[in-house]
C-alpha cells in the first residue's frame, strides 16, 4: 500500500468510526462507562519505537476511547449548557480540518475568512445588535467574555487617560467592575485573567435577576472608570437581567455595559422572548457560545463589540513578517495569532437553519423545558424551584438528601443526564435543555426517568419501614 493508499485508509476508518458514534447516540446511555485511567491503560504509557500503519492508530485510538465518551449529543442530555452538533456544521467542522486554514490573516486565507465575515454579518442581525460592531471567533464563552472585557478595561482606562499598551495596569487608575451576585464564574475567570480581580457583586432577587436599584446605590456619585456586566440566562434560573433598567443606571456613571450571554443571548431571534432581551442591544459588548444553544461544534464562542476600535487596539498586533489586510485581520479581533477557522461551522449552522430555522431551534428548546417542568412538577416530592422563561429547569425534593439520592440513581441508570448544583442554599437537579434532539419523545423518557429515581427511594423506604 503507497503513501497516499495508508492516508485514505486512516480517513477512512475514521469517517467509520464517527458513523458508528453518531448511530449510537441517541440510544446509548449518556454517563460515559469508561474512566480516564481506564483509557490510559488501553493506550499505554510507553511510546513505541516505531510507528504504525494511519488505520491502525486510528482504530486503537477509537477502542480505547468510545467507553469514556459522555453522549452529550442525545436529546436527554441535560448535564450543562451543551448543545449537539447539527449535521451540516460538523460537516462543515469536518472541511475546516481538512482544509487546515490559518485564519488569522484576511489576505493569506481569504477563503474562510470570507466565511467568517459573512457569518458575523448575518449573526449580527440576527440578535439585532449594531451592524458595525467587530465579531471574534473565541474557543468558548470564557474567552469571549475575556476579549470583550479586554476592550472593555483598555476603553474605560483610555477614557481616564491611562493607556494599557503602553503603560500596563501597574499604578493605574482604580477601575470598578460590578456583576449580578448570581454572575457566571466565566465572567469572573475573564476578569482575573485581565488583572482586574474579582468583581463586586450586587444584588439579586429569588429568580438571579440584578437588582437594579442596588446597582444604582453602588453607581451614585461613582466617577472613575467602571464596567458593569450584565446576563442574559443565569445558570440555574435561566433569568435575564433587566437590561433597559440596568443600561440606562450605567450609562449615567458612564460605565461600559458588558452581556454573558453564552447561552441566553440567542433569546433575541424569538419574538415571544422579546420580554427578556429588552434593551440588551444596548450594551457596549456581548458574549456567547454557538456550541451552547446554536449547536455548533467546539470551538464556538463569539465576541462582539459596538467598538469595534477599542476591541481592535486590545487584540491586536502588528510584526514586519505579518500580512495586514486593509480592512481589518482576525487576529485583531481575538486572543489568538493562529487558530483554525472555527467560524466557518457557525456559518454552516446558519445557512442550514436559516433565520427561521433559528428561531424555531431556540423556540422548541424553550417549549420542551417547560414541558419537562410541567413532566417533573406532577412527579410527588419533587419541586422546580424556577419560573423557566428559558431553557433551564432547577428541580429538587423534600430534603437535599432526597435530590441527591434521586440525582444517584438518574446517573447510575443512566438513560439521562442531568447535573448535580446547589442554588439557594439547596441541593438541585438541574436540567440545561440545550439540544436540538430534545423533542416530545425525550421529554417523556426523561420525566419517566425521574418519576423511576424517585419512586425506587420511595419503595425503598417503604420496605424498610415494613
Amino acid at each position: 500500500m503507497g503513501p497516499a493508499q495508508e492516508d485514505r485508509a486512516a480517513l477512512d476508518r475514521a469517517v467509520a468510526h464517527a458513523w458508528h458514534w453518531l448511530d449510537s447516540v441517541p440510544g446509548r446511555r449518556v454517563p460515559a462507562t469508561g474512566t480516564a485511567d481506564d483509557a490510559v491503560a488501553r493506550l499505554g504509557t510507553d511510546l513505541p519505537s516505531r510507528g504504525r500503519a494511519g488505520a491502525d492508530v486510528i482504530d486503537e485510538l477509537a477502542a480505547a476511547v468510545e467507553p469514556g465518551l459522555m453522549a452529550n449529543a442525545s436529546g436527554r442530555f441535560f448535564g450543562w449548557v451543551m448543545g449537539a452538533s447539527l449535521p451540516t456544521a460538523l460537516a462543515a467542522d469536518w472541511l475546516v480540518s481538512a482544509w487546515d486554514q490559518n485564519a488569522g490573516m484576511r489576505d493569506a486565507t481569504p477563503g474562510v475568512v470570507a466565511v467568517e465575515e459573512v457569518a458575523a454579518t448575518w449573526l449580527l442581525r440576527l440578535l439585532g445588535l449594531p451592524p458595525s460592531a467587530a465579531v471574534g471567533f473565541t474557543t468558548g464563552a470564557t474567552m469571549a467574555n475575556f476579549t470583550a472585557l479586554a476592550a472593555a478595561r483598555d476603553r474605560v482606562l483610555d477614557r481616564v487617560g491611562w493607556d494599557v499598551a503602553a503603560d500596563g495596569l501597574s499604578g493605574a487608575p482604580r477601575m470598578r467592575v460590578l456583576t449580578g451576585a448570581e454572575g457566571h464564574g466565566s465572567v469572573e475567570l475573564a476578569l482575573r485573567y485581565l488583572g482586574l480581580g474579582v468583581p463586586e457583586k450586587v444584588a439579586v432577587d429569588d429568580q438571579g435577576r440584578l437588582d437594579v436599584r442596588d446597582l444604582a446605590a453602588r453607581l451614585a456619585g461613582s466617577t472613575g472608570p467602571a464596567i458593569v456586566c450584565l446576563q442574559a440566562g443565569n445558570i440555574h434560573s435561566g433569568s435575564f437581567d433587566p437590561f433597559a433598567a440596568a443600561v440606562a443606571v450605567a450609562r449615567e456613571a458612564g460605565a461600559w455595559v458588558h452581556v454573558d450571554g453564552a447561552f441566553g443571548l440567542w433569546a433575541a431571534v424569538a419574538p415571544g422572548l422579546a420580554p427578556l432581551t429588552a434593551g440588551l442591544a444596548e450594551a457596549d459588548s456581548w458574549a456567547t457560545d454557538a456550541h451552547k444553544t446554536l449547536n455548533t461544534p467546539y470551538d464556538g464562542g463569539i465576541a462582539i463589540v459596538a467598538d469595534a476600535e477599542a476591541v481592535h487596539r486590545a487584540m491586536g498586533v502588528h510584526a514586519s513578517y505579518l500580512l495586514h489586510a486593509s480592512t481589518v485581520d482576525p487576529l485583531e479581533l481575538v486572543p489568538e495569532m493562529s487558530r483554525r477557522a472555527r467560524g466557518v461551522p457557525i456559518w454552516a449552522a446558519l445557512a442550514g437553519l436559516g433565520a427561521d430555522g433559528v428561531r424555531e431551534l431556540v423556540e422548541g428548546l424553550v417549549a420542551a423545558a417547560r414541558a419537562l417542568a410541567e413532566g417533573i412538577g406532577r412527579i410527588p416530592g419533587a419541586d422546580v424551584l424556577n419560573d423557566v422563561v428559558y431553557t433551564q429547569v432547577s428541580v429538587a425534593f423534600e430534603s437535599d438528601d432526597r435530590t441527591r439520592d434521586v440525582y444517584r440513581r438518574l446517573v447510575a441508570e443512566g438513560a439521562i443526564m442531568p447535573s448535580a448544583s446547589v442554588w439557594h442554599g439547596r441541593s438541585v437537579i438541574r436540567f440545561s435543555v440545550s439540544s436540538w434532539r430534545t423533542g416530545k419523545a425525550e421529554v417523556r423518557d426523561t420525566v419517566a426517568s425521574v418519576e423511576r429515581a424517585a419512586a425506587e427511594r420511595v419503595r425503598r423506604t417503604t420496605s424498610v419501614g415494613e
